[in-house]
């Protein structure tokens, strides 16, 4: 599925905005339950390398999350850290960096009824910069960046599906 824009940010500093969205065939407390299982992201996402819950609230909000993400276009594996809070009432996720390659990166998901299904809407507001790569091929950064975002939604959307 194509995204719907990819737009940019109004702020001092253009930082690409990717807004995407997906329906899902489950309904919606079965496709957020997915999307919460982060440790399971590796079975199903093939470049996501390895993801690890760093903090847990006793609650189950609050994640921070250590994500490891292979680029294969540039063999390059890229590493962060981020914060989730998840809010079961609302079915939305919002997260933000915390550390790691990016210099920015922040967004949200949310999950709404739809057709007897699930609308998953996700934004992602990023800055990244890979040593070596150089401003020139910002576009094929931003192009790669919109795919991952596509293929995650389409992986949550086949993995809530199947169950």
């Amino acid at each position: 599925m194509a995204p719907e824009s990819v737009t940019l940010n109004p702020t001092q500093t253009p930082m690409p905005r990717i807004t995407t969205a997906i329906h899902v065939d489950a309904p919606p407390d079965r496709v957020y339950a997915v999307a919460r299982e982060a440790e399971r992201f590796p079975e199903f996402m093939p470049d996501v390398k390895s993801t690890r819950v760093e903090e847990r609230s006793p609650d189950g909000r609050r994640l921070v999350v250590a994500w490891e993400a292979l680029i294969p276009e540039f063999k390059v594996t890229i590493k962060w850290v981020e914060e989730d809070h998840w809010d079961p009432q609302a079915r939305r996720c919002d997260f933000r960096l915390v550390r790691g390659d990016f210099k920015a990166y922040s967004g949200a998901w949310q999950f709404f009824p739809e057709d007897g299904g699930t609308r998953f809407e996700s934004v992602l507001d990023y800055e990244i910069e890979i040593p070596l790569i150089g401003p020139l091929i910002r576009g094929l950064i931003a192009r790669k960046m919109r795919e991952n975002v596509e293929k995650l939604l389409r992986a949550l959307k086949n993995r809530a599906e199947e169950g």
